[in-house]
């Protein structure tokens, strides 16, 4: 079975807040990150892929760091693209995928020309509900269930 790895973890304390780096956090179901502002709802947690990310960046010709799109999570060695009502198993956590992350504005501030190129082929990445609680950490295996 082919797996991947999650690659890096970000927390929102508020909304529009800055994105803390965490090397572990914790899920809880039917609610997201602990301790994140995104609480509940189907975006309870977003993930982007190291992949779409290279693509992007490359597609730009810019450094931009992944941190800078606003995801919760970076995985790499799975694809994200077309993943709708599938479930992604992350360490002992599972998430389910509710549908495409669109970019918004914002990217725009972040480098010209970054909303356009995030809105191709799924590089916006993924959203998705927390059905499993527990913890998570850079380093841990990422793969789909179903």
């Amino acid at each position: 079975m082919i797996q991947g790895r999650l690659e890096a973890i970000w927390v929102k304390r508020m909304k529009q807040g800055p994105m803390d780096p965490q090397e572990q956090v914790s899920l809880v179901s039917g609610r997201g990150i602990k301790g994140s502002a995104n609480q509940g709802g189907k975006r309870q947690i977003t993930i982007i892929s190291v992949e779409s990310w290279a693509d992007t960046i490359r597609d730009l010709n810019a450094n931009v760091d992944p941190a800078m799109r606003r995801a919760n999570l970076l995985v790499s060695g799975v694809n994200l693209k077309d993943s709708c009502h599938r479930t992604l198993a992350i360490g002992e956590c599972e998430i389910y995928i509710c549908g495409e992350t669109q970019p918004c504005e914002q990217m725009e501030e972040v480098y010209p020309g970054l909303y356009d190129a995030m809105k191709l082929s799924w590089r916006g990445g993924v959203h998705g509900e927390v059905i499993s609680d527990g913890t998570i950490e850079v380093g841990n295996h990422v793969r789909w269930i179903s």
